[in-house]
């Protein structure tokens, strides 16, 4: 049984506005953590629709992955257009994920990487869904 809250499917529930902020998971197929991981971080999502969420595969999309030097998984990115709010690695729990989004730090500006991942995912957020 899951420690997060259910949320009711009503329309103002039914998706987070186009200038959310995006929780990003930078991960790779080939990481069972990361396997294990993704189920978490679509119940996650849904106890948190006030984010947009993406699963960017480090090896699939390098092109926009590679800049961030990822050396653990998962590592989590969270930023939008007023900037980044977290970049790192955090423990593949929901719990510490749902913990994390409800107490966010105020964002600091974004890096030129951040901001053009950020891009590709508005651009074709669809390729990145959780």
């Amino acid at each position: 049984m899951s420690a997060l809250p259910s949320l009711p499917s009503t329309p103002e529930s039914a998706g987070p506005a186009g200038d959310a902020p995006w929780v990003v998971c930078l991960c790779a197929e080939w990481c069972g953590t990361c396997r294990d991981y993704r189920p978490l971080l679509e119940e996650v999502a849904r106890a948190h629709p006030q984010f947009r969420f993406a699963w960017v595969d480090i090896e699939d999309h390098a092109d926009i992955a590679d800049a961030f030097d990822v050396e653990t998984f998962p590592t989590l990115l969270v930023a939008g257009s007023d900037g980044t709010r977290f970049l790192g690695p955090l423990l593949p729990h929901a719990e510490t994920l749902s913990r994390m989004l409800s107490a966010l730090q105020p964002p600091q500006p974004s890096s030129l990487d951040v901001e053009l991942l950020l891009a590709v995912l508005n651009k074709k957020p669809a390729v990145f869904a959780v």
